[in-house]
C-alpha cells in the first residue's frame, strides 16, 4: 500500500469552539506522528464557521511547532487570493523555522463564496493567472540572482516543494506540464478522479523538483471497531454535504442513528455523489476498499480526510486506519 498522510480541515464542531478545533488538530498531528503518517495538511477556506483554518500558514506553524518530524504543510493555499511574493515569504519563513518538514500545495479555487471575494480584495480574474502565478512562486524559491530587484526573505534558495491541487483536468495538466507532484481531490469531488490521473501522467515532464510523476488522491476514511459504528461516525459527513446541498453550512454535526430520515432523495443523491470515494467501516473493511481503490488508481499516496464528531473518535478512525495499513 502507499504512504498515508492526511488533510486535516480544522473541523469545529457543534458545541464547540475554533479553540477547540485547533488544539484537537494539534493532537491529531502529534498522534500521527507516532502513527507513521507521511505528511499533515491543512487548507485554506474562508467565511467558514465549521473550518478553522482560514490563516493557514499560521496554523500550520502551530503543527510544526509542536510536532517533530512529520511534514506540515498546505493542502492548500488557494493562490489566486495571494501575491506569489507574500505566499514565498510565509513558507519561506515556515522552511527556514522547521527544515525539511514543509509543504506547499496550490489551488486556484478561491476557497469560498463570491461575497466573501470581494472582502478578500480578490481580482475575478486572478485564477486565469494561476499558471503564470506558480511559475512566478517557483522563480522566488530559487537562489537569488546578481541585480534581482526582489527576493523572497526568507525563501531564495530554500526550494520549499510544491504540489498542485485540482479536481479537474486543468490542475492535472499544469502539474504534469511542470513536473510538480499532483493531489487530486476526490474526498469531496471524485468525478474526475481517473481521467484527471491519465492527464497528469500523459503530461508529465520531469523537473529539477521531481522526476518522476507522484499522484495522490484524497478519500474519505471513517474506521471503528465495527461496521456498525463505522456507518455511525459517516453521518456527520453525511449530514455536512447535505448542507452543504440545501445551502446551509454549519459547524460539524454530531452523528445520528438514521440518516435516511435527514435527507430527501434527490439531496441523498447528490451528496453521496460527492463522498463517492468514502471507506467506512472496521479496519478491514477499509482496508480491503481502500486496496481496490489503490489498485484501480495506481495512486503513490493516500491523502485521508475524516469528518468525524468526536475527537476521541477521530483519533482512533486513524488509528484503526494506520494498523489496518501497516503504519505506512
Amino acid at each position: 500500500m502507499p504512504p498515508l498522510s492526511i488533510l486535516d480541515l480544522a473541523f469545529v464542531p457543534e458545541g464547540g469552539t475554533p479553540a477547540d478545533a485547533l488544539r484537537n488538530t494539534l493532537d491529531l498531528a502529534q498522534h500521527a506522528e507516532k502513527w507513521g503518517y507521511r505528511r499533515f495538511w491543512l487548507a485554506e477556506h474562508h467565511n467558514m464557521v465549521g473550518i478553522a483554518s482560514a490563516a493557514t500558514a499560521v496554523v500550520i506553524s502551530y503543527v510544526a511547532a509542536g510536532t517533530r518530524t512529520i511534514r506540515v504543510g498546505a493542502g492548500g493555499i488557494m493562490l489566486p487570493n495571494h501575491s506569489p511574493l507574500v505566499i514565498a515569504e510565509q513558507f519561506g519563513t515556515l522552511e527556514t523555522l522547521y527544515p525539511g518538514r514543509i509543504d506547499l500545495g496550490l489551488g486556484r479555487a478561491p476557497g469560498t463564496d463570491q461575497r466573501t471575494l470581494l472582502a478578500l480584495r480578490r481580482d475575478p480574474m486572478s485564477a486565469d493567472r494561476f499558471p503564470d502565478d506558480v511559475v512566478e512562486l517557483q522563480q522566488f524559491f530559487e537562489p537569488a540572482q546578481p541585480g534581482q530587484k526582489v527576493q523572497a526573505v526568507p525563501g531564495a534558495g530554500l526550494k520549499v516543494p510544491l504540489w498542485i491541487l485540482g479536481s479537474s483536468l486543468f490542475g492535472a495538466q499544469l502539474a504534469g506540464i511542470l513536473g510538480l507532484p499532483y493531489a487530486f481531490a476526490s474526498h469531496f469531488a471524485p468525478a474526475a478522479l481517473i481521467p484527471a490521473l491519465q492527464a497528469y501522467r500523459r503530461e508529465f515532464k520531469p523537473s529539477k523538483q521531481l522526476e518522476r510523476s507522484h499522484a495522490a488522491a484524497g478519500v474519505n476514511v471513517f474506521a471503528a471497531d465495527t461496521d456498525k459504528d463505522a456507518r455511525r461516525l459517516f453521518t456527520s459527513a453525511q449530514q455536512s454535504f447535505t448542507r452543504m446541498v440545501r445551502g446551509t453550512r454549519g459547524r460539524l454535526p454530531p452523528p445520528i442513528d438514521d440518516i435516511e430520515t435527514f435527507w430527501t432523495p434527490p439531496e441523498k443523491e447528490k451528496a453521496s455523489a460527492m463522498l463517492n470515494r468514502s471507506f467506512v467501516g472496521s479496519g478491514e473493511t477499509v482496508r480491503a476498499g481502500l486496496e481496490r481503490f489503490v489498485e484501480e488508481t495506481g495512486v503513490d499516496e493516500l491523502i485521508v480526510a475524516s469528518a468525524i464528531y468526536d475527537h476521541g473518535a477521530r483519533l482512533r478512525s486513524y488509528e484503526i486506519l494506520a494498523e489496518a495499513l501497516g503504519g505506512k
